[in-house]
């Protein structure tokens, strides 16, 4: 699952090598330059690719987004 959003995020971000520069503890934020429009396009892939759905009204970027490993364990809760 994590290298599955790796992928993602290399797509959103069209930069297909970052994937191979992110690890479990990257800062999806401050490291790798996740902005608004950025982040809503991952949420829609990873809902998508993973048949979720996240509600933005409570997905707390700081808490759920911040590295690979939040991310992935957060879109497991929703599983």
């Amino acid at each position: 699952m994590k290298e599955k959003i790796k992928e993602i995020i290399g797509e959103v971000l069209n930069d297909p090598n970052i994937s191979q520069q992110i690890n479990d503890n990257t800062n999806l934020i401050n490291d790798v330059g996740l902005d608004s429009l950025t982040i809503i396009n991952l949420v829609l892939k990873i809902e998508d690719e993973f048949e979720v759905e996240i509600d933005f009204e409570e997905f707390d970027i700081d808490e759920n987004l911040t590295t690979i490993e939040e991310f992935t364990n957060y879109i497991k809760s929703l599983m």
